[in-house]
């Protein structure tokens, strides 16, 4: 982040944001979210810069960040330091000043709060105590890169955020996520994104992965590719690895007949169906083949509603002959 601005400039912008803001009011006794930028500084929006002039504090999830863009601003507010360690404590003392008639902004380290980032245990508890809270929206890495993906088959797209750390839970959950008809956003961190890559080849080669890394900064990269392409991409440059990753998972396609499914899939998925239960079997089916898991589920739907249908007809036959 570049030092403060002269106090020209800073007077500028506060007075390009209160123009801008016109006759809105800001009610005190109310919590305000505040999203900041997750990269580049221009992307703070007016309302943003003419909102936090205003407030009586700032809770913040770092106070060295925020102090460092509020001094950008040209402003000076007491901080508050509120993050997941102690959120619960923190945000009983900002629900006091609240009632006593502060107002009060808090503000991620980055992007919109309560979105992967702390938040969400200071809105519930304001909420509970009938403290107004409203929303100043702005910068997002999440819809940033779903924006980016273009993924024009998609039937909306599901936020998962970090998976978990360890091998064995990070591929059950990630087999969930694989073969659906919505994009799914996923974060990861640069000492791990390899693996995560690797895992998404494994289950899904034939699906689209957009790869976005260092968001909105000098050094962004957008890249989308199949996921089976994307280990050796990775690999071929060192400095692809390094920075913050936001990655979106194309829909699968749809599928509407059996031939839509490659055929070791289809065998690999009536064999596993014969000794395990529907689920299992597909899941399975689907780590094994690459095939997607959506659509291996409603094959086997569509086969065990048939088996059914034709057991139901064996038995009123047997029953007719008696």
């Amino acid at each position: 982040m570049p030092s403060s601005p002269p106090a020209s400039l800073a007077r500028q912008m506060s007075e390009a944001a209160a123009a801008a803001a016109g006759q809105q009011q800001y009610p005190a006794g109310t919590l305000y979210l505040v999203a900041t930028p997750i990269g580049n500084l221009s992307d703070i929006t007016l309302r943003a810069i003419h909102l936090l002039s205003l407030v009586d504090a700032v809770a913040c999830e770092d106070t060295r960040v925020s102090a460092q863009l509020l001094r950008w601003m040209g402003l000076h507010k007491p901080l508050v330091a509120l993050h997941q360690h102690n959120e619960q404590s923190a945000a009983q003392g900002l629900i006091d000043r609240l009632r006593s008639g502060e107002r009060i902004a808090y503000v991620s380290d980055a992007g919109t709060p309560a979105v992967s980032d702390p938040g969400a245990v200071l809105v519930a508890a304001a909420r509970q105590a009938g403290i107004r809270v409203l929303p100043l929206p702005g910068a997002s890495s999440t819809v940033t890169a779903v924006s980016v993906a273009g993924d024009t088959q998609a039937q909306g797209f599901r936020f998962a955020g970090f998976l978990p750390t360890k091998a064995a839970e990070r591929r059950t959950v990630a087999s969930t996520l694989v073969g659906q008809p919505h994009s799914i956003v996923l974060f990861e961190a640069p000492h791990r994104i390899r693996e995560l890559l690797q895992l998404l080849a494994e289950l899904a080669p034939a699906q689209t992965l957009t790869v976005c890394r260092e968001l909105t900064k000098q050094f962004e990269t957008v890249h989308t590719a199949r996921c089976a392409d994307l280990p050796a991409w990775m690999q071929a440059d060192p400095q692809r690895e390094r920075g913050e990753f936001v990655l979106v998972l194309h829909a699968a396609p749809a599928l509407e007949q059996d031939g839509d499914l490659p055929t070791d899939a289809l065998r690999q998925l009536r064999v596993l169906m014969r000794e395990l239960p529907l689920k299992q079997a597909v899941s399975l089916a689907a780590e094994l083949s690459g095939s997607p898991r959506n659509a291996l589920y409603q094959q086997a739907l569509a086969w065990k509603s048939e088996a059914d249908g034709d057991d139901r007809d064996e038995g009123d036959g047997d029953s007719g002959d008696d």
